[in-house]
């Protein structure tokens, strides 16, 4: 009998459908029900006797894998994959699949409100209002402005069919877009400086690699419109956090709304958090109960073609 490790937090709704589909194929399921993602230690201490994974945002790096001696697939809830050591899977015939678009249309509808919630100032607005103050900021319209989108894959495309729908026009930068199809979808293809200083909204839709850790750095926030926004709903680690604190605090970008942190949750203390110009929901891009269904069916679906196929 194969036992396959769960690790994703949402997964446990999906739990009946999972059994469900693998109940031909006489399974044993370990499926994570502590609430939280699982620590290098953690799964170190629960991958020796595992032949598949289901893996959320949990490490699976080379010296966690090397604990897992009968692992034979890794199906990863969603699409970025940078928790997993591609190199040592592919060294140690360790099959990888990813839900890839699964979830795309519920994050580009985060990174949307984000935008809105950003330009007008409605977390600002609401704290207030809790604590019976009726304050305010003015803010602007979307309609009109041009939205620059660094990365075009199904998130990122999305979100430019969303944008567009709401009189935004449109800028992209991805090496690997069709140029055609971009051109006939009315979004003008660019490169990532132009995006930078004239976009009045930037969204990132690219993953986490060691070229594109911290990108967003203090020379690129000095070179976009001080009325310009930041929007995340990628990976934390793009954006340097400290160069954004300093960015938002002394008014060289006019907000940033991100639903990805280095460190999640962040401390209490967080002196980014702290700004009224700046938003951070709870990575909760992929957390609709569509996306949910889509993408556990999916990886599902996925696990069972590598370890049955």
């Amino acid at each position: 009998m194969k036992k396959i490790l769960v690790t994703p937090r949402s997964f446990v709704s999906m739990e009946a459908m999972a059994r469900e589909k693998l109940a031909p194929y006489g399974v044993e399921l370990v499926i994570n029900r502590t609430g939280k993602s699982y620590s290098a230690d953690e799964m170190k201490e629960i991958l020796p006797d595992i032949d598949g994974v289901i893996v959320g945002v949990d490490p699976l790096d080379a010296e966690v894998l090397a604990c897992a001696p009968k692992l034979k697939a890794i199906s990863k809830y969603g699409a970025g994959l940078d928790n997993v050591d591609l190199g040592y899977c592919e060294q140690h015939g360790i099959k990888v699949m990813r839900a890839a678009g699964a979830n795309s249309h519920s994050v580009a509808e985060l990174a949307i409100a984000l935008m809105f919630s950003t330009a007008r100032f409605v977390d600002y607005s609401t704290r207030g209002s809790r604590q019976g103050l009726m304050q305010r900021k003015q803010g602007g319209e979307l309609a009109g402005k041009m939205l620059g989108l660094i990365g075009l894959g199904a998130i990122g495309w999305d979100v430019a069919q969303m944008a567009m729908g709401i009189g935004m026009a449109v800028m992209a930068t991805d090496p690997y877009a069709d140029p055609e199809k971009v051109h006939q979808a009315g979004i003008v293809l660019t490169d990532r400086d132009t995006i930078i200083e004239e976009c009045d909204f930037i969204s990132l839709h690219l993953p986490l690699t060691e070229e594109t850790e911290g990108m967003v750095n203090a020379e690129f926030l000095a070179h976009m419109k001080d009325t310009a926004i930041l929007i995340n709903t990628a990976r934390g680690g793009l954006v340097d956090e400290d160069a954004l604190y300093e960015a938002l605090k002394h008014g060289l970008i006019a907000g940033a709304a991100s639903d990805v942190f280095s460190s999640e949750p962040p401390e209490k203390d967080n002196k980014l958090v702290a700004l009224d110009n700046f938003i951070l929901t709870a990575h909760i891009g992929a957390f609709t109960r569509e996306a949910v269904l889509r993408t556990a069916k999916l990886s599902v679906e996925n696990l069972i073609e590598m370890l049955f196929a």
